[in-house]
């Protein structure tokens, strides 16, 4: 099995891409998928969100690029949403920047004239959620003659926003001696139909975390912002005190970044990861091991093997790609018949990964609130009271009685100690961390109610709904609440801080032949006069 990038044989300028970017080793999806993919085979994948299958199909895309960009797309990645298909894009340029590869991404809710400005200067992949994709191919801004590869991901979520018969229109418009690509988290019926279909004896490729959590473990995720997550840090290790913490980065890149602030900030660390020597790495491991540094800031590769049995607590200060990352880093921790902690810091966009991961893992990760400013304050004071009585109980404090003597004459005691203090610890202050504050998929708090001028009478279903606002605002169908369908109008509940693009992309826009206006519903007074 390939344990780094360039065994796989991809060009340098892909593995010096990938270097960049802090990978520093492929995960199972990718040691799965790619060799097959780089051969041209069909591949069908089954893997959650977040482990790495962008890269799994970006890589042999991007392998595959003709020396010329032609006048039309080699290559096509459909996604459920938005979102996704800009993410995807982003990161497919980042992969293939130097081998000059563009990806376009296509979804409702942007300005189509900019989509049809970089489609006529030629693009070598569109990445497109599948209603805009066919408005393209409607409009021939989009010719797909010449696709040579085809990547469905998520394709399931595609499913339930009720894009199957799109994907079939698109599948049927490219050529049939074509490379396709699927990715699924499941598995249902209608998934394996299109398979079989539309696929030449695809090769199966499974990311399973069968493995158990260690039971000794205790689980929690904090909600961060990304730039709150050094504040976070400093918060639990000043309060819970703990004797070694692990702490898990993405990249090398972010673990020099937290490990330098953190001993700029005071606080003893050391960091490894694969661009450090090998001898580096194992003073790093011996002075982590005999506590001469409280806090590793580690890259998952560099951490591998990793057996200290006094690691207290694994922090997560990036959530983990996959379920089977996650079930590594955490079981650095809770050793040799200990208990342990393992924390993860989650911002807003990652929440769903996170429960990904706790499915998949098949644990649960409780939710905490960080320590308050006066718990950390009091932590800090507690720490600077037992520094000084174990000076005082050195005896070596007593060439100082007679400047102190001098200093009371002029000074209160209060005073004297706590200059000195100031003087040798310097202010307690703590930072504020701003409460996250944002609305969790399964829950339906903070939305509003928009009306629509179309209903019963215009042949709409509840689901034409649904698929129209998840295509045109790039919004997944879970996060639309409540539609009530009358016959010459609609209401449809959504997250409030998304109302303004669902009214930007879906006013206007036809459904079924009609044009649809859309705005705030107005509330009813309902009271009695």
């Amino acid at each position: 099995m390939n344990t780094n990038f360039s065994e796989f044989g991809i060009s340098d300028q892909v593995v010096t891409a990938l270097s960049n970017m802090g990978f520093e080793e492929p995960t199972p999806i990718q040691k799965m998928a790619i060799p097959s993919a780089l051969k041209g085979r069909d591949i069908i994948g089954q893997a959650q969100t977040g482990t790495g299958k962008t890269a799994a199909f970006g890589i042999p895309i991007i392998e595959r690029k003709p020396e010329e960009r032609g006048k039309y797309p080699y290559a096509i990645v459909l996604c459920p949403t938005r979102e996704l298909a800009v993410q995807v894009a982003q990161e497919i340029n980042r992969i293939g920047s130097a081998k000059g590869v563009f990806a376009l991404p296509v979804y409702g809710g942007q300005s189509i004239e900019v989509q049809l400005k970089n489609l006529r200067k030629g693009v070598d992949l569109v990445v497109g959620t599948p209603g805009r994709v066919i408005d393209h191919i409607r409009r021939k801004s989009l010719i797909l003659k010449d696709i040579k590869i085809v990547v469905l991901d998520e394709a399931d979520e595609m499913l339930n926003m009720g894009f199957i018969e799109d994907i079939e229109t698109i599948l049927r418009e490219v050529p049939q001696e074509r490379q396709t690509m699927l990715f699924s988290a499941t598995m249902p019926t209608e998934i394996l139909t299109i398979s079989k279909k539309y696929m030449n004896k695809p090769k199966h490729v499974h990311v399973d975390a069968s493995a158990m959590v260690v039971p000794k473990v205790k689980q929690a995720f904090y909600e961060v912002r990304e730039e709150d997550k050094l504040k976070a840090l400093t918060r639990l290790v000043d309060v819970e005190g703990p004797s070694l913490t692990l702490v898990f980065s993405r990249t090398k890149r972010e673990v020099d970044d937290v490990s330098g602030k953190l001993m700029q900030m005071g606080y003893s660390a050391g960091a490894i990861h694969g661009d450090f020597t090998q001898s580096h790495r194992d003073e790093m491991m011996r002075k982590f091991k005999k506590g001469e540094i409280d806090i590793l800031v580690a890259t998952d590769v560099a951490a591998r093997g990793l057996d200290i049995p006094d690691v207290s607590h694994v922090i997560n200060y990036s959530i983990p790609q996959d379920p089977e990352g996650y079930i590594h880093r955490i079981g650095r921790t809770a050793r040799a018949g200990k208990s342990g902690i393992a924390i993860t810091f989650v911002t807003p966009r990652e929440y769903r990964h996170l429960r990904l991961i706790e499915k998949a893992a098949k644990t649960v990760i409780q939710k905490a609130k960080l320590p308050t400013k006066e718990q950390v304050k009091k932590a800090r004071e507690n720490v600077i009271a037992l520094a000084l009585e174990e000076t005082i109980r050195g005896g070596e404090h007593t060439s100082y009685h007679p400047l102190v003597v001098n200093l009371l004459s002029a000074h209160s005691p209060e005073d004297i100690v706590a200059a000195a203090l100031l003087m040798l610890f310097g202010k307690t202050e703590v930072e504020d961390i701003r409460e996250v504050g944002f609305t969790h998929p399964e829950t339906k708090r903070d939305y509003v109610k928009l009306f629509m001028t179309v209903g019963k009478k215009d042949r709409l279903n509840v689901g034409d709904i649904v698929r129209s606002i998840s295509s045109e605002a790039g919004i997944p169908a879970g996060k639309i609440g409540n539609i009530a369908l009358f016959d010459t109008f609609s209401f449809v509940e959504v997250p409030a801080e998304l109302a303004d693009r669902v009214i930007a992309s879906i006013n206007n826009c036809m459904m079924k032949g009609r044009k649809v206006k859309i705005q705030p519903a107005k509330r009813m007074d309902t009271k009695r006069r």
